[in-house]
């Protein structure tokens, strides 16, 4: 892309970031991975062997010259389970990055926003980069960035759930006033429009990993995703056209001699 994305001052030539769960083998990851286009692959800390090096694992398929690794906190039900899974990918060599999950519900996988916050404040102090997961709600975006988040990462709808954008109003709004940061729709997007209609709402990225993984082709799947993305940011820089509610001709009536 002509344009890239720009998180904490570290630029990535891509806006999709790409995860690595629910994929039927680690091949097909990488194939979905390369077909991406993606730069930034997201990892979760507590469910990937990072002691034993003789048993195969999905990061020998993540080549370290190719793709930045994002340790996530995903399975973290409090502050301190997340705080302490962060610090864990920190020191086993993983990143000092963390797209942090503190999750407030099993069966909805809705964030505590509170425990994210907090824990958003004692990881930033501690030197790490956060990406926070978060509702889509304007308050707590806010606090998120004054805790010392350097992007916002909002959902769409429920994690996996492939729904698309639930509620546009709110994401709307969230890309009017958050200008401090960047903002990178996270969860809910299950096919090629959706991520689109995300990039032309002028959000900065998406990272998305169901859509993809449990897609019926998903290396042709994570193709469409890029171009999307793509696509959807080109619409946005171009600015679309006015709607109306009555007809405008294509050509103009004026100068016709017949």
């Amino acid at each position: 892309m002509s344009d890239g994305l720009t998180i904490a001052g570290r630029p990535f030539r891509s806006r999709l970031l790409v995860g690595t769960g629910k994929y039927r083998s680690h091949q097909e990851m990488a194939a979905c991975h390369e077909a991406s286009g993606a730069e930034v692959v997201t990892v979760a800390v507590r469910r990937v062997n990072l002691t034993d090096r003789t048993q195969e694992s999905l990061l020998d398929y993540i080549p370290r010259d190719r793709y930045f690794l994002l340790p996530n906190t995903a399975a973290c039900y409090n502050a301190e389970e997340a705080i302490r899974a962060a610090r864990l990918g920190r020191e086993v060599g993983l990143s000092h990055w963390v797209k942090l999950e503190v999750i407030g519900d099993p069966e909805t996988l809705f964030p505590d926003n509170e425990g994210l916050v907090e824990a958003t404040r004692v990881l930033a102090k501690e030197g790490f980069v956060v990406l926070p997961y978060t509702t889509d709600d304007l308050i707590n975006a806010r606090k998120l960035i004054d805790a010392g988040a350097a992007a916002v990462m909002p959902l769409a709808a429920p994690i996996g759930s492939g729904l698309g954008i639930q509620n546009l109003t709110n994401l709307r709004i969230l890309r009017e006033k958050i200008t401090a940061v960047p903002l990178i729709v996270d969860a809910g997007v299950g096919t090629a429009s959706d991520a689109a209609v995300a990039m032309e709402l002028g959000y900065d990225g998406i990272l998305m990993n169901t859509a993809i993984a449990e897609a019926t082709d998903p290396p042709r799947m994570a193709a469409a995703m890029n171009h999307a993305v793509q696509a959807g940011r080109l619409a946005f820089q171009a600015g679309r056209m006015p709607r109306r509610l009555y007809a405008s001709a294509s050509s103009p009536l004026t100068g016709i001699s017949y």
